[in-house]
């Protein structure tokens, strides 16, 4: 709001301000250290706990071994898997820069920004089927790339991967920080340090699965909160209240402070030239984040097959009213109730707390704090196993000790996820010294990372690419990326600096240089000099420890079913991505401006689609493990200790020690096929009798 100005709609505390947060934060330290630590320390005496109880009396554990550590028994559900993919893809940047862009370019942004990161996640249901189809018993993807190009291009992808681990990691611990130093006045530094500590403790003792089980309690806390919110801006706010009265507000806002280059000036329309190229970049930039993030691939080999492709589809959509409904309550309310919230409060992600903070004082920065630091730690969770796995399978076990036992797998695996943490961190630290803000990383990553995405795709997907291809192509379109993204800043606007780099149009010629040139060279090249590849050496990634594929020999999980299944993702996910990112903007352009009308159609869409995923997000996972949860009920009460050891439900959420099983049906056990279970990757003796599908 401009200096001297009175707010415009009446609301004096505001009159004149020129900043919303100012020099003083509206809660406490106290309060800052106490949702860190208490609730924090809390949170994961709870999870561990939960976990003992699910071992000691449901006979299963999630991290008994190095294989249920990683890859959590390759037996999750679908109701799980998609509570998981909503929760590792719900950043900080998820609940702070789409209300941040909603806030910048009206109703284009929430849109723009859940649509182009949803179809990421649609697609990216493709390569989960694709990995039971090809590569049951992978650990990773690099261990995918390994099989398929050998030793150079799996190091040239580790790069990728661990950068792109690097790059969410930032932007979780960024904005979680940042939020916290503003809400209560927490040390910056500190809450840098602070928010990895509870996470590191309880995905230690749990694993991957501790992982899925903190993402299903995170993900209700945050849908909950997303409920509140958006039924307080649009029904229980005395200012606000209902969608006409922001139409109303946003509308007189337009008049005074029109929004640049979107039609009228408006906040009220998707003609918006910012919001269109936010979209662009937002699309690009979050293709590298899915494709080239091990917790990604780390959710769709721990799903059994019949929940792989269903789960990445189903939690795309409930995913998609995350940042759609959060946005358009909380970013359009920040302007149709004209708070003083600045350019720098705004980068940094501070307009949802503004927002809150107005609508329901000291509880609602206290919410909005507490949503946001389930979603930092979930998600960061995710991050850690994601890394422990790429140390320990792809480098510890492949360069440094290939014949590591199971055991020593485990603990380095433990050693990674301690010294990730802290990792964490330090890079959330140093970012703030430089003074890179979290809207910067955001929209920058997609020139760092996009390159990989396509050669990653194709290495499950298309038989014709070489190594030679997937290499030049991701290591060319990085330093072309780079390169434009520079000298378009320096020729268009007078230097190199980080406000040059952050202008739209630099943003988004280094994006689409990254992604483009990468797909060019891998599709000419793999179109003049094509590989023939059978997919025959992905079916043989080693095991190291007794585990099962969850490959079945009937039912839903056969190949048989895996088959048909990789028909309905190709055909029904192409067509969730073009409804999302063709069909839904052209139908809204018609309306121009949006009326009245059409904009409380808007607002009860994002709120009913709000409502329905967080009944469906609550309810199925518990739902589908209602068994395993009754016998955990009554053995407890009747004081029935299991042992995994033993035996318990064999098709569970919480790891297995079954056998490996075949998909015709044969059990593979360690003392029936030693050659099986081969420790060293590559090993010349080792097999596996899965059988591969034809190549595509």
């Amino acid at each position: 709001m401009p200096v001297g100005e009175p707010n415009l709609f009446g609301l004096h505390q505001y009159d004149y301000a020129t900043s919303f947060f100012g020099s003083s934060a509206p809660l406490g330290q106290g309060v800052g250290y106490g949702i860190v630590l208490g609730m924090g320390l809390g949170f994961c005496f709870f999870v561990t706990l939960l976990m003992e109880v699910v071992h000691r009396f449901g006979g299963k554990s999630g991290a008994g071994n190095s294989e249920d550590f990683n890859c959590g028994g390759r037996s999750v559900r679908t109701g799980l898997i998609a509570v998981d993919v909503v929760s590792k893809w719900t950043w900080a940047a998820t609940l702070l820069q789409s209300s941040n862009v909603a806030y910048q370019y009206g109703v284009a942004g929430p849109f723009w920004y859940a649509g182009g990161a949803t179809i990421q996640v649609v697609l990216f249901g493709l390569l989960a089927i694709e990995i039971k189809r090809k590569a049951p018993t992978a650990h990773t993807v690099l261990e995918i790339i390994n099989a398929r190009w050998g030793r150079r291009a799996h190091l040239t992808f580790i790069v990728f991967c661990l950068m792109t681990n690097v790059i969410v990691s930032a932007m979780l611990i960024l904005g979680g920080a940042a939020v916290m130093t503003a809400l209560t006045g927490m040390n910056l530094y500190a809450a840098c340090m602070l928010i990895p500590l509870t996470v590191v403790l309880y995905t230690l003792h749990g694993g991957l699965m501790a992982t899925f089980v903190s993402a299903y309690l995170h993900t209700i806390i945050i849908y909950v909160v997303l409920c509140l919110f958006c039924l307080t801006v649009y029904a229980g706010n005395s200012v606000l209240g209902s969608p006409s009265r922001v139409w109303h507000n946003l509308t007189v806002k337009a008049q005074v402070n029109p929004v640049e280059n979107n039609m009228g000036g408006s906040y009220l329309t998707m003609f918006s030239q910012g919001g269109l190229i936010f979209g662009v970049i937002n699309v690009i930039g979050n293709f590298g984040t899915v494709f080239n993030d091990q917790a990604y691939w780390q959710s769709a080999i721990a799903a059994r097959p019949s929940a792989s492709y269903r789960g990445y589809l189903l939690g795309a959509v409930l995913w998609f009213c995350i940042p759609f409904t959060l946005a358009t309550s909380l970013g359009l309310a920040c302007n149709a109730l004209d708070l003083p919230v600045t350019l720098a409060e705004s980068e940094a992600g501070l307009v949802p707390p503004a927002v809150a903070f107005y609508l329901l004082g000291d509880g609602g920065a206290i919410v909005l704090t507490i949503m946001l630091f389930m979603a930092v730690t979930s998600a960061g969770s995710a991050e850690l196993i994601a890394v422990s796995s790429i140390i320990t399978y792809d480098v510890y076990r492949t360069y440094i000790k290939k014949d590591a036992t199971g055991l020593k797998m485990l603990r380095m695996s433990q050693y990674v996820v301690c010294a990730f943490g802290v990792i964490m961190g330090v890079i959330g630290i140093i970012l703030n010294v430089i003074g890179l803000p979290l809207g910067f990383v955001y929209e920058t990553m997609g020139v760092l990372i996009g390159s990989a995405v396509v050669p990653i795709a194709c290495c499950l997907l298309w038989r014709k690419t070489p190594r030679a291809a997937a290499m030049t192509g991701a290591i060319g379109g990085l330093l072309l990326g780079l390169m434009s993204w520079l000298v378009y800043a320096a020729v268009g606007y007078g230097g190199v600096n980080k406000d040059n780099l952050f202008q739209n149009y630099v943003m988004l010629t280094g994006n689409i240089v990254s992604i483009g040139v990468s797909g060019i060279i891998v599709v000419v090249w793999s179109l003049i000099w094509p590989d023939n590849y059978d997919f025959v050496s992905m079916g043989n990634i080693a095991l190291v420890e007794d585990a099962q594929t969850g490959i079945k020999a009937s039912g839903a999980d056969s190949p048989e079913a895996i088959e048909k299944a990789y028909s309905f993702t190709r055909r029904w996910g192409s067509l969730l991505a073009f409804v999302l990112i063709i069909l839904w903007p052209c139908l809204a352009l018609p309306a121009r401006v949006f009326s009245e009308g059409y904009f409380t159609f808007w607002v009860i869409l994002s709120i009913t689609w709000g409502i329905i995923a967080s009944i469906i997000a609550i309810v199925m996972p518990p739902f589908e493990s209602r068994a395993l949860i009754w016998q955990v009920f009554k053995n407890f009460f009747t004081c029935n200790v299991m042992h995994s050891a033993s035996g318990g439900l064999q098709d569970n959420e919480f790891g297995s020690t079954h056998p490996m099983q075949a998909p015709h049906g044969a059990v593979i056990s360690k003392e029936a096929d030693p050659k099986a279970f081969a420790v060293v990757e590559g090993d010349d003796t080792a097999h596996n009798t899965m059988p591969v599908n034809k190549p595509i």
